[in-house]
């Protein structure tokens, strides 16, 4: 089962005629953003390096809702194209312009064109926490246990 919220989305002048994030199936969680670039300006990113691509809109997200940004699977699985910070942030009481920072870990320049889905958007809501300092924690059978401890490193 799955909830709807209402997200208000505002173009910036570069953004106008693009699509909105769209989830791509029934039961997709994400949104795909798509590059706000000039149609004769794309972007070339090369191996190694990353570039902020703009998506052309800001918005509204509810109180008590995050959106996250995150790779699309088919750009990191054929070319090597993620999301840098992923997954990224936008909290509710952001206005600015979403933006995605991208980088190029494949071995072939990536060239991204006006329009072109560059990531997806999860809208989540948030807990949250309210930290208690104490001078004792639960016992648990992991304890202290830390990177790769669970598992093969």
């Amino acid at each position: 089962m799955s909830i709807g919220v209402s997200i208000k989305l505002q173009w910036q002048a570069h953004g106008v005629g693009l699509p909105l994030p769209a989830l791509q199936s029934a039961l997709a969680a994400g949104a795909d953003l798509c590059a706000a670039l000039a149609a004769d300006a794309p972007l070339e990113l090369l191996p190694g390096k990353r570039a902020l691509v703009p998506c052309g809109f800001a918005m509204a997200l509810p109180e008590g809702f995050e959106a996250q940004v995150r790779p699309r699977s088919g750009l990191a699985a054929k070319h090597g194209i993620t999301v840098l910070n992923s997954p990224g942030t936008i909290d509710a009481d952001y206005r600015g312009e979403v933006k995605v920072i991208l980088v190029n870990l494949g071995e072939e320049p990536f060239v991204i064109r006006r329009g072109e889905r560059i990531a997806q958007m999860v809208v989540a809501p948030v807990v949250r926490p309210v930290f208690e300092v104490s001078d004792e924690l639960e016992e648990t059978q992991r304890g202290e246990g830390g990177f790769g401890s669970t598992g093969k490193a």
